[in-house]
């Protein structure tokens, strides 16, 4: 019984793969991508375990490796920096997740209930342009409008009489720049998805709710965000999974040593012992171990969307 089971689910696949092979075809570039430049480098993790030699080569890893076990995972645990860098990472990840998930629906939600096309394409369009800015102009704009010396926020400062602050090196405002500029950057884009969702509600119900009196604030409410609500826990889901991922090149662009304190996060850890410093074992096991995070936030997230009743991602 089974050999016929698994002999007819062979030939659906095969039947399958004849009538689609086009579909397939496509799919291939993608396919080699991911197993090239994603799957196979999985096979240096192994170097977390390890007393890696940079100038060992391939012998140091395969042939003759130094196995340390776990201990740059007890260093890094056991070290100053972890508790500040996790802390910062979760700090400005949530913040930017809150704002940015909830700014994202709010758009989406206000420009379904413009009317007038022209205003509307206009609108989408101003908000979709500093998602194709690239991280080091956002930064370059950001340095110079808070800039000290010159900066247009510090001039109007200094006309009221105060006195100029430089924004990106003070503590108490470091966070709150990073995460107010990764919300302008990603907020328009992030509302594309919602906006296509909401295209395909049925206009019916916004023609019931209008018969019966309903408010625009009320449709939204009862209509809107119930026809995106699978949508939008699919995305969180997948933005769980990212919890850990601060914005690297956000950050590395405009922090400085006088506010590692706030701004440090792990990535950009990773990126000075790694890279700068030479000690790839002990860099490799801390984005392992924030790799093991984001695997087991997604999975919680997951189960829970389906404990309260959604489908989750899987």
């Amino acid at each position: 019984m089974n050999r016929n089971a698994e002999a007819t689910r062979t030939n659906k696949l095969i039947t399958g793969f004849k009538r689609y092979w086009l579909i397939y075809l496509m799919m291939l570039p993608g396919f080699l991508y991911l197993i090239i430049f994603q799957y196979i480098p999985m096979y240096g993790i192994i170097i977390a375990f390890q007393d890696f030699k940079p100038f060992g080569g391939i012998e140091s890893i395969i042939f003759n490796p130094d196995w340390v076990g776990l201990k740059h995972f007890r260093d890094f645990f056991s070290s100053y920096y972890f508790t500040r860098l996790l802390t910062n990472t979760l700090l400005i990840s949530v913040y930017k997740l809150v704002l940015s998930f909830a700014s994202a629906i709010l758009l989406a939600l206000l420009i379904n209930e413009v009317r007038n096309k022209r205003f509307k394409k206009i609108a989408q369009s101003i908000s979709y342009l500093p998602h194709f800015l690239s991280a080091v102009i956002i930064a370059g704009l950001v340095s110079f409008i808070l800039s000290p010396s010159g900066g247009p926020i510090n001039g109007i400062m200094q006309a009221l009489g105060s006195q100029p602050i430089d924004f990106l090196g003070n503590e108490n405002y470091f966070r709150s720049i990073l995460v107010v500029t990764h919300v302008w950057a990603s907020v328009g884009w992030g509302s594309i998805v919602y906006l296509a969702a909401l295209a395909g509600t049925p206009v019916e119900l916004y023609e019931s709710a209008d018969l019966d009196g309903a408010s625009r604030f009320q449709k939204m409410w009862y209509i809107s965000i119930p026809s995106i609500s699978h949508i939008i826990i699919i995305l969180l889901i997948l933005d769980l999974g990212n919890i850990l991922d601060a914005g690297f090149e956000q950050v590395l662009l405009l922090y400085s040593p006088g506010v590692y304190s706030v701004g440090d996060i792990i990535d950009t850890y990773v990126y000075r012992e790694g890279l700068l410093n030479a000690n790839y074992s002990y860099a490799s096991a801390i984005g392992l171990f924030k790799n093991v995070v984001a695997l087991v936030l997604i999975l919680l997230a997951n189960k829970g969307a389906k404990m309260f009743g959604d489908k989750g991602v899987w």
